[in-house]
């Protein structure tokens, strides 16, 4: 092997992207021989056997198909209303201190004395 496509080699080494690992197991699912590969790409034949396993796991996961339940949209509702609830909760109480300040006699006010 010539000189510099053993640096070529030699640079491809070391931490891989997701989309090197992606095509790395993509070649193997398209049938390269494990062994093969794992010489070319300088890792352990165990390594890109997992990651075969998570990328097929993963696929796995995204082709599952989930309806949205009715509790999902009744816990959307939900959140909706208590975060309405807490912004008038917050103005009343503003109101209130306004109104407090500017009436001395108000009815809960203690009086200085």
């Amino acid at each position: 092997m010539k000189k510099q496509q053993k640096q070529d080699r030699t640079s491809e080494r070391g931490r891989f992207s997701a989309k090197r690992k992606k095509e790395a197991v993509l070649r193997l699912l398209k049938g390269e021989e494990l062994d093969a590969l794992s010489r070319e790409l300088g890792v352990t034949a165990a390594v890109l056997s997992e990651w075969r396993e998570k990328f097929l796991a993963g696929a796995e996961a995204n082709l599952k198909s989930r309806e949205p339940e009715a509790a999902d949209d009744e816990v959307l509702r939900l959140k909706a209303m208590v975060g309405e609830l807490m912004m008038k909760n917050e103005l009343l109480s503003e109101k209130a201190r306004l109104l407090e300040g500017n009436a001395p006699g108000f009815p809960w006010r203690k009086s200085r004395g």
